[in-house]
């Protein structure tokens, strides 16, 4: 954790300096005129960089500690946390992706695809939710 709270707090002092010597340049560059493009880009890429270290600074200090990734003598078992519980036989996933797929289309090509996606996508969402409220695997 410690590396990325370095590495986003480089990259957000590189990229506002190079936000810096833009600006300058662009104004000696087009008779005192500022090229606002590039300008606001990397003035943007500066903040974000700075927001993400953010976070990571303060999800750093609410764990109160280094990561196991952080320890040189952690083993592998220290970083295994239970991730939830996942259905691997689950084909709602896969129907899910293919409405969203359908919806996509349907804003490319015409409207009426993306209704049938639409349809389809509230018919996946229901039956992944409620998968185990019913059939085999019910509580």
């Amino acid at each position: 954790m410690r590396a990325n709270l370095i590495m986003f707090a480089v990259l957000s002092t590189f990229f506002g300096i190079s936000a810096t010597v833009y600006s300058a340049w662009s104004v000696l560059t087009y008779d005192g005129r500022v090229e606002w493009v590039g300008t606001v880009g990397l003035t943007l890429v500066s903040v974000m960089a700075l927001f993400i270290d953010f976070y990571l600074f303060r999800s750093y200090r609410a764990q109160n500690g280094d990561l196991p990734e952080d320890r040189v003598d952690a083993s592998i078992d220290d970083g295994d946390p239970e991730l939830g519980h996942f259905s691997p036989w689950s084909w709602w996933p896969l129907t899910l992706g293919i409405a969203a797929t359908l919806g996509f289309l349907g804003v490319a090509v015409g409207y009426w695809i993306a209704c049938i996606g639409g349809a389809l996508f509230i018919i996946a969402i229901i039956g992944w939710v409620y998968e185990y409220y019913r059939g085999y695997f019910a509580h």
